[in-house]
């Protein structure tokens, strides 16, 4: 049996990466039949088309793991059935699932391999992706630069009506300082600005009204210098940033905008619960391509083909419908990214059992 164990795992990843070479490709071209037309508008050098193309291979990798996984499975596992070595195998009195075995160990090395890149490759990857997708062809900002309002610390809340990250620059901004829920200090500036060649913050029309019981102090002035607890990217960070930090950047990021009180942290919650949930998907995925396809059907590979290609589709369209969810109401991210498992590993037992009999 080891024979046929080492058999089926070359076989299975063999397959695998066969269908990453072979779809890659097809989707750097469909991308490049669709975009050239704003690459001449726009006059994109050459070099920044090629880096974007290495990253998009990372990134198209990523986004239909769970298509190649099925595809894989049934593609290699149907023509064991068509050649009738399941039959084979199974008669020789292997059980079901001792003939899973190899299919499992092949999976714990694609989900090591998905695992690892996910975590290190793919979010520098995706940087340079959406660098140059919101650089080059996306007319929408990267960043929510209206009416920013964040907790940048224990005691500290910051708005801004407006941010310019390019004169790194807001208008309308306020500092509120609480100690408990008493309102200790207020700063008001019709304009913010970042001096780079001084680092500080310069703020146009200063007020600043402190408290100190039942008195009021109120200071103004035209023009004040001076320093705050955080930085000007602060007043409106891009949009996609968690999604280009490896996990321990994640973390600490994380960490970071909950106590800011950040209107994005599901976003990013949702974000570092999938990087452990695509590879767990794995094995799921593989147990269903297995229980679909370990058996001749009437039509032969195509019904086969045909059932995983509608599967991986439903897996990716529940995953989108859950993530827009999370960004769009108070859906909990963890739900989000571990319900599409829940419901496909459910499918997975029910056809397992089916296959078994």
């Amino acid at each position: 049996m080891k024979l046929i164990d080492l058999y089926i795992i070359k076989r299975y990843i063999g397959t695998f990466m066969v269908m990453i070479l072979l779809f890659i490709p097809i989707g750097i071209m469909v991308d490049i039949a669709e975009k050239i037309d704003k690459f001449k508008e726009k006059e994109v050098p050459l070099k920044a088309i090629t880096e974007y193309y290495i990253d998009f291979t990372w990134y198209f990798a990523s986004l239909l793991f769970p298509m190649f996984m099925f595809l894989s499975v049934i593609w290699f596992t149907s023509k064991l059935a068509n050649n009738t070595e399941v039959i084979a195998i199974l008669s020789s009195g292997i059980s079901f699932f001792r003939y899973l075995k190899p299919f499992l160990i092949a999976a714990t090395i694609i989900a090591f391999f998905a695992f690892f890149t996910g975590m290190f490759i793919v979010p520098k990857s995706n940087q340079g992706f959406n660098d140059f997708r919101y650089k080059y062809l996306v007319k929408k900002e990267a960043r929510n630069t209206n009416q920013v309002f964040q907790q940048i610390n224990d005691n500290e809340f910051i708005y801004v009506n407006s941010y310019d990250p390019i004169r790194k620059r807001g208008t309308n901004f306020t500092l509120e300082n609480f100690q408990g829920n008493s309102l200790k200090f207020k700063i008001k500036s019709n304009r913010i600005r970042w001096i780079v060649k001084d680092s500080v913050f310069r703020l146009f029309n200063y007020s600043k009204r402190t408290f100190k019981g039942d008195q009021e102090f109120h200071e103004t002035i035209s023009r004040k210098d001076t320093l705050f607890d955080f930085e000007i990217d602060d007043l409106a960070p891009v949009n996609y940033i968690a999604e280009t930090l490896t996990y321990t950047e994640l973390n600490d990021f994380i960490d970071d905008e909950r106590e800011r009180g950040s209107n994005l942290i599901n976003s990013h919650l949702l974000v570092r619960h999938k990087r452990w949930s695509i590879p767990i998907s794995a094995f799921i995925l593989t147990l269903i391509g297995v229980a679909v396809s370990s058996f001749k059907r009437r039509g032969g590979m195509g019904v086969n083909l045909a059932l995983g290609i509608t599967l991986g589709f439903l897996f990716i369209f529940f995953d989108k419908i859950f993530g827009v969810l999370v960004s769009k109401s108070t859906f909990p991210p963890f739900l989000a990214a571990w319900l599409p498992l829940l419901i496909f590993g459910i499918l997975a037992f029910f056809l397992l059992r089916h296959a078994k009999r």
